[in-house]
């Protein structure tokens, strides 16, 4: 039987560990809420990024770098708008750093290896880029039974987003690209919603022409209006695709900064309430056997009186 000290001694642990999880859904709200802000003031200038890409895209019928200055994989960026024969496919795939985020790190990770699965199927090659320690250490025996490759591991990306950790990791998946080492590049990320819920999504970032195909699929018919370009067309595309391709991670960055720190909040909110459910348990068995014992005293003393009168 459980002793009344053993009882107590669980109380105290489970109050303690709602201590830290309540501090830690404090901590979490906090840090979504700014999270949340920074996420919807980007996407306007996302969305526009993206649309002015497009338009510069199909108002330009040709790509040279001959009279440009290239320093790096970026800056080539005819390489980058190459669309060749698939054989092989990269996965960024974005994780947190810490735990106790709910399913949120798996529900990511089990995308990421079904969007792999999917690729090595058809006999494409698949490697992988990873951000944040957690998804490093969930795919790592993963993507090795896969017999795909982690090519790339990033850290300090996921804790606070900024454009120079967007531009390393852009920077990264240029290089792979325009080497010919991938022929496709894709971010596993998550669509922030609301502070309850967000989805799973892959963004198409590599080859770049994917983007005017798009737009030529959803506008059908439509004519664009003449750009005319200064100094010219070569030297705009070489500052512009850098810069769509960095914003294009950071935002994916962004979003599912902000979707881990709502599923951190929600499960640390959950499990203080289960917490609290555990001790007014633990508290009803303690009185229990507290009434109990204290009945069995009664009881030894009464009988003990009436033997001695007996």
């Amino acid at each position: 039987m459980t002793s009344l000290k053993d009882i107590k001694n669980r109380i105290k642990s489970v109050e303690s560990t709602k201590k830290i999880t309540r501090a830690m859904k404090m901590v979490a709200a906090a840090k979504v809420r700014h999270s949340e802000t920074a996420v919807k003031m980007s996407r306007p200038y996302a969305t526009e990024m993206i649309e002015m890409f497009r338009k510069l895209l199909n108002s330009v019928d040709s790509y040279s770098s001959e009279s440009l200055k290239i320093k790096s994989a970026i800056d080539d960026y005819p390489k980058l708008l190459e669309n060749r024969k698939l054989k092989s496919v990269g996965l960024f795939v974005i994780t947190s750093n810490k735990g106790l985020a709910g399913a949120y790190n798996a529900n990511v990770a089990r995308y990421a290896v079904s969007k792999a699965q999917e690729y090595i199927k058809q006999g494409i090659t698949v490697k992988f880029f990873i951000a944040g320690q957690k998804g490093i250490s969930i795919l790592r025996k993963k993507v090795q039974n896969l017999g795909a490759t982690i090519e790339k591991k990033y850290f300090s990306a996921t804790d606070n987003p900024d454009s120079s950790a967007a531009r390393f990791i852009a920077e990264d998946l240029a290089e792979y690209f325009a080497s010919g080492r991938i022929d496709k590049i894709e971010i596993i990320t998550t669509r922030f919603k609301n502070m309850v819920s967000y989805k799973v999504e892959e963004w198409h970032v590599l080859p770049l022409d994917g983007v005017k195909d798009v737009h030529e699929r959803i506008h059908d018919n439509v004519v664009e209006p003449l750009m005319e370009f200064i100094p010219d067309k070569h030297h705009i595309l070489q500052k512009l695709v850098p810069m769509y391709i960095t914003n294009t991670v950071y935002q994916s960055l962004l979003e599912a900064q902000a979707s881990e720190l709502a599923s951190r909040m929600t499960a640390m909110s959950a499990a203080s309430t289960n917490a609290e459910k555990i001790i007014h348990d633990l508290s009803i068995q303690y009185n229990k056997i507290r009434q109990s014992a204290i009945t069995n005293e009664i009881i030894e003393v009464v009988s003990g009186a009436n033997s001695l009168l007996g």
